[in-house]
């Protein structure tokens, strides 16, 4: 597609912005579906409270769906021994045939670095999965985990650092999640069966209660009331921001950036695993993502 008329389709997607901007604190944008005595909104709506412990962890999730946008949120990971919790924050829609969009916070044993395990599911499959070790202490303070996710590619950031790109090649018959609106969610959930060191190190009970911190959640989405096309999902967009240069390529600035991330932290991509898919690589391994 011409580069002109890729702008235009992707300028096409916006229905209704202001409305979701105006409703996107927590307290208005999500309610709690899970665990609802172990989940508080709290700070004038800005802020989630997420705890775990033996009797059940918690969740919460967007009151409508999104198809495309900006969707951001601050969190502080649970501290201490956090090994077999998995802190999630992810977009998805439902069904058998659903698409995700994951950032998954991965429990450590004190003093051990968190694992960022991310993956993208298109049509119901997954197997997408790369995995980063943090550079900074994800407990300390909130940090902002982004995920941008348009007609042409997604990407997922951490305080506005590029870590991955996923871009569209359906024409060459791979998946892209396009058509159905996604949901976001939050959840904290006991997963010491597989999440840390593959289930090897269990969860220590003494150390619950756990507790994930969730602040100020912005959605600068389409909205998605029901199937609909791009073409109808339409609206001027104030600051014309969903066709400014990050919904395009990365610059070199953050292409930089995320080739450091991508260096230096990540320990797990699915696409260098040939064992896993005995040689059989997935055909977006041999696309140009960035």
């Amino acid at each position: 597609m011409a580069t002109g008329l890729r702008v235009v389709f992707i300028a096409l997607c916006l229905f209704a912005l202001d409305q979701v901007l105006v409703d996107a604190k927590v307290s208005k944008s999500m309610s709690i579906t899970w665990g609802k005595q172990h989940a508080t909104i709290s700070g004038d709506g800005e802020d989630l409270q997420l705890v775990l412990d033996q009797t059940s962890g918690s969740a919460a999730q967007t009151k409508r769906g999104f198809l495309f946008g900006s969707i951001e949120m601050l969190i502080k990971l649970v501290p201490g021994n956090s090994a077999g919790t998995v802190t999630a924050y992810y977009a998805s829609s439902t069904g058998d045939g659903h698409d995700e969009i994951d950032f998954e916070f991965l429990g450590n044993v004190s003093g051990q670095p968190y694992i960022v395990h991310t993956n993208i599911y298109t049509q119901g499959k997954g197997s997408r999965e790369q995995q980063f070790y943090l550079w900074f202490d994800p407990t300390a303070d909130f940090h902002n985990y982004t995920i941008h996710w348009n007609p042409t590619e997604i990407v997922w950031y951490i305080d506005g650092l590029p870590i991955r790109v996923f871009r569209n090649y359906e024409k060459e018959g791979i998946p892209y999640p396009n058509k159905q609106g996604m949901r976001v969610y939050t959840s904290l959930w006991n997963a010491d069966n597989w999440a840390t060191r593959g289930g090897l190190e269990k969860i220590d009970w003494k150390s619950s209660p756990f507790t994930a911190r969730f602040h100020r959640f912005r959605a600068r989405a389409c909205k998605w009331d029901g199937p609909v096309s791009i073409s109808q999902c339409a609206s001027s967009t104030p600051g014309n921001w969903w066709t400014s240069p990050v919904y395009k390529q990365l610059s070199s600035t953050k292409l930089g950036q995320l080739n450091w991330v991508r260096s230096n932290h990540m320990i797990y991509d699915y696409c260098k695993d040939t064992k896993r898919f005995n040689g059989q690589m997935p055909p977006e391994c041999f696309k140009q993502q960035f």
